[in-house]
């Protein structure tokens, strides 16, 4: 889900500390730029590939989408442009479009014996860097060829991710995302506060001082719960991402920068 998407985050509220507002926001040990560690993060990833009456449909996580297999841009999830071409009988080439701008393209490689699937997965960010990431998927069940439900058994971040917080109007906390250009602002009340994007939400709920819990809704649905710790020497930022639908929950071990 996380290299579907290309974007996390989160956001806090410490619920026993709501007494002291403005200055526990202010002095929040988790302001502060925060770099991912790959080797000590684990983003299990799942899609499932159907086919349809001559089409394919694409579960990446969320609703499928359904297109031929023709290397055309067609309708897909959230208003972008979904591509699939084959272009040898184990190789598929997928890209996407938003906006009129190439997002995503993947490299998918089946195996000889069709058990594993190889996804060399490049994501174009708005400021300019690419994203990249190597997947390999085992096949759980049926199925033949591309189609199956894939689980990742390796994942292998190949480029910096960084993490920015910091104080939101005094008593919220902000979490920017540079690469990407986004931002999630929220108040530490507990309260659902509106994300970039309709109907998208985050609320949040103190554990104690180093950990809290964060709910991300769209529509009305639970997106993810994130559950967000850190070290007790503050320079490590745990987050552990929990997907409706799936076993395994993502794995992010950030660094202080």
């Amino acid at each position: 889900m996380f290299k579907r998407s290309v974007k996390i985050l989160l956001l806090a509220c410490l619920a026993g500390c709501l007494t002291t507002g403005m200055a526990w926001a202010a002095d929040s040990p988790f302001i502060g730029a925060w770099k991912l560690n790959p080797a000590e993060s684990r983003m299990p990833d799942e899609m499932k590939v159907t086919s349809a009456g001559g089409k394919y449909a694409f579960d990446f996580g969320g609703v499928a989408e359904t297109i031929a297999v023709d290397g055309t841009f067609q309708p897909g999830y959230g208003g972008t442009l979904l591509s699939v071409k084959a272009a040898a009988p184990d190789t598929w080439i997928v890209e996407r479009k938003q906006n009129g701008r190439l997002v995503l393209r993947a490299t998918w490689k089946l195996s000889k014996d069709g058990t594993t699937l190889a996804d060399y997965f490049r994501a174009f960010q708005l400021d300019g860097s690419t994203l990249s990431m190597d997947y390999v998927y085992a096949r759980n069940g049926g199925g033949s060829g591309f189609s199956g439900d894939w689980r990742s058994i390796k994942e292998t971040m190949n480029s910096p991710f960084l993490l920015q917080v910091k104080a939101f109007q005094g008593d919220g906390l902000s979490f920017v995302t540079p690469s990407q250009h986004t931002v999630k602002n929220v108040k530490l009340d507990g309260k659902d506060y509106p994300r970039e994007g309709a109907g998208t939400y985050s609320s949040a709920r103190g554990v104690d001082a180093r950990n809290l819990v964060i709910t991300d809704k769209a529509a009305g649905k639970i997106t993810d719960t994130e559950e967000v710790g850190l070290s007790s020497n503050g320079k490590a930022l745990t987050m552990t991402v929990h997907i409706p639908g799936r076993a395994k929950p993502n794995v992010m071990v950030f660094e202080r920068e």
